[in-house]
């Protein structure tokens, strides 16, 4: 399941300084450019974030692990390469602004919430936001909240864990990440041996379940049939 999860939406609470940029988009890297945000007022910062709020299309931060040419763009950047990725559309549902700070004279750190697909680049946002007003920006703080319907609500430290372990049955872990649909028995048979069956109708791969409520298969539907991508009985 889950590589299934990792394909959901994600959450994130993050902050970003404005008025200096880096290698990497984020704290961890050299600074390579240095502007005052002195004249930067809140409402322009507000405006550049609903920029990147929606669909948009995205350079992913030159330090993330796409591969390029059969090697991770990272290791890349790391052995001193220059690395040039290709744009790619991502959603952004929510970018919100939850509070910002003047650490300096000529910097400013913002508190933001975002909700967005799976390969949306935090780090990119925070780098894209600097450049659109001008001054640089990068990421300081990273922290995912949620992934899919699981949040961090539900998580465990790893102390805890030893007496308070989190454990989901897969009928239970397929309801929660996917939807799902119920069929008969003959169906749930041809769908366990592997042998397609009429299309359920449903977008995307979704969980399937005879009707005792035990989950048969991941099932996606082509060309009118549905096939089990991943079975289970």
């Amino acid at each position: 399941m889950l590589g299934y999860l990792s394909g959901a939406d994600k959450a994130y609470s993050a902050t970003i300084r404005l008025g200096v940029g880096t290698a990497t988009d984020d704290a961890e890297g050299q600074v390579t450019d240095s502007t005052s945000t002195a004249g930067i007022e809140e409402e322009a910062i507000r405006a550049g974030l609903r920029r990147l709020t929606g669909n948009i299309e995205q350079v992913p931060s030159s330090v993330s692990a796409i591969k390029v040419a059969g090697r991770r763009a990272y290791s890349r950047v790391r052995a001193g390469e220059e690395v040039s990725l290709v744009a790619r559309a991502v959603t952004v549902s929510r970018l919100e602004l939850l509070d910002l700070r003047r650490p300096s004279a000529d910097t400013i750190d913002l508190d933001i919430s975002v909700v967005c697909t799976s390969g949306t680049y935090i780090r990119a946002m925070a780098r894209d936001l600097g450049a659109g007003l001008g001054v640089g920006g990068h990421l300081t703080v990273l922290r995912r909240t949620r992934v899919g319907p699981f949040s961090i609500a539900q998580a465990r430290t790893l102390e805890e864990m030893v007496t308070e372990p989190i454990s989901y049955d897969l009928a239970d872990a397929i309801r929660q990440t996917l939807p799902s649909v119920s069929v008969d028995v003959e169906t749930a048979r041809a769908l366990g041996y592997g042998q397609r069956v009429a299309a359920q109708g449903l977008a995307g791969v979704y969980g399937v379940f005879d009707p005792e409520g035990g989950a048969v298969a991941l099932v996606e539907d082509l060309d009118g049939q549905a096939r089990a991508v991943v079975g289970f009985t």
